[in-house]
């Protein structure tokens, strides 16, 4: 049984287990997915390594600085997104989500953010959370935008593109989540 890290109204996040596979290699391959982060492309060992490196998650293993989960729909045993558990390079956690293209406009990506904020806070009691965004990333800005509040930008040197980060403090989060 897949480990379940979270739920939403309609969404579950869990580990990975070997079912998975194609749609994770969809979702670090297709450009319309990964062109908008932007992400470099990655040869399929690449792939392969990262979802070896994810499969059957444990407790023990959410304790890492970064660890990857399948997105499901609660009625639907194919993974449709990635929800992305990071640390950035203020060290802070960050949030990171990806939805396989046939997904996109559901509203699931507002979902999973909301979901992972209050996880990060409830769940793992960190004080802060972030998240990066490519600033021509216009759907996910919005998103993000809903929760947190944008701190600067800066040029990400490795993906050839600029950044915007945004923050919210657990005290903000709680504030907004009693309105």
């Amino acid at each position: 049984m897949k480990m379940k890290v979270f739920e939403t109204k309609r969404l579950v996040v869990k580990s990975l287990k070997s079912r998975d596979k194609n749609n994770f290699i969809e979702l670090l391959s297709d450009p319309k997915v990964i062109d908008p982060i932007p992400q470099s492309r990655l040869s399929e060992s690449q792939i392969l390594d990262k979802f070896n490196e994810n499969l059957n998650l444990e407790w023990s293993d959410l304790r890492r600085e970064s660890y990857t989960c399948g997105i499901f729909e609660k009625d639907n045993p194919e993974m449709i997104g990635l929800c992305l558990f990071l640390t950035n390079d203020e060290n802070d956690k960050e949030l990171g989500y990806r939805f396989r293209s046939n997904y996109w406009g559901k509203g699931y990506g507002t979902e999973t953010a909301r979901g992972m904020i209050d996880y990060y806070f409830n769940r793992l009691n960190v004080e802060k959370v972030a998240a990066d965004v490519n600033t021509k990333n216009i759907g996910s800005a919005k998103i993000l935008e809903k929760f947190m509040k944008p701190i600067r930008e800066f040029y990400n040197q490795e993906r050839y593109c600029m950044v915007r980060r945004y923050i919210i403090e657990k005290t903000d989060w709680i504030d907004q989540q009693g309105r």
